[in-house]
């Protein structure tokens, strides 16, 4: 139930969720995010991730929003706090433009490598270095659509849980296990559980992605934005894949290439 209203932009409680937002340490330190949108929220929820605190603004709320929300925390174990912010309020916290009046916070997941449960025959994307906040929500988008079984982060360059994250994925981040690591952890993982991984690469052993064989337990490596695979990773996979090129450009943006790739995988396992 509606708790209170926050008319006060300089309220302590707004300034602790600015920070969340905007501070990469706050959230690792309180194992909180803070999430715009019911869509994304309606994800996560659905995902079984618990809301901590709901925030809401009806002067930007449509008429479906109140009722979505009521329907979405009568799931929840425990119902979190919900508190109505007045307009300048919730504009000091919104980050995105057309917003549904839906603000929260919720405990993001902290999955480790060991707490992952894998089918038989997984499908991974296993992501090194990523930095960009939007390549990374846009992986997560295709590995819930295609669906991946879990997407591993080495050495991540960026916070799986900041917002942007959370927005470009439209809430898959929730969706999706993802876990972050060192790479180093990863490829281990991988050889101890007999996962054959295939790079992402552009070097003269690469092999055409369609000549490949991904039905049996597959893992799809994908490098930076910029600088790709560094070359420690590319040794320790067991093959090479290229997505063949035919225009004047030689490579794709990395989420476009792991959509490539994931979806060849799924086809070939029907």
């Amino acid at each position: 139930m509606l708790t209170d209203r926050l008319t006060s932009p300089q309220n302590p409680r707004i300034k602790a969720l600015l920070r969340l937002q905007q501070k990469p340490a706050e959230r690792r330190a309180q194992g909180l995010t803070l999430v715009e949108g019911l869509r994304e929220l309606a994800v996560a929820a659905q995902a079984g991730v618990a809301i901590a605190a709901l925030y809401t603004c009806p002067e930007l709320a449509g008429p479906g929003v109140y009722p979505a929300l009521q329907a979405l925390l009568a799931g929840q174990p425990r119902p979190p706090e919900w508190l109505e912010l007045a307009p300048p309020v919730f504009e000091r916290l919104a980050y995105r433009d057309g917003s549904d009046g839906v603000l929260a916070v919720l405990h993001t997941p902290a999955l480790a490598l060991a707490d992952l449960r894998l089918p038989a025959r997984p499908l991974l994307l296993v992501l090194e270095a990523v930095e960009k906040p939007g390549n990374l929500g846009a992986i997560l988008r295709t590995a819930d659509a295609a669906p991946v079984d879990a997407v591993l982060v080495g050495d991540p360059r960026t916070d799986l849980y900041n917002p942007n994250v959370i927005r470009a994925s439209i809430g898959c981040v929730f969706s999706v296990p993802v876990v972050a690591a060192p790479m180093a952890d990863i490829l281990a993982f991988l050889r101890e559980r007999g996962i054959r991984s295939y790079a992402a690469a552009l070097t003269p052993q690469a092999r055409p992605y369609t000549e490949m064989d991904f039905r049996p337990a597959t893992a799809l490596v994908l490098g930076t934005e910029a600088d790709g695979l560094t070359p420690a990773t590319q040794a320790a996979c067991d093959a090479t894949v290229i997505v063949p090129m035919r225009g004047r450009i030689d490579s794709l943006n990395v989420s476009v290439a792991g959509a490539v790739l994931a979806f060849e995988a799924v086809r070939q396992r029907g």
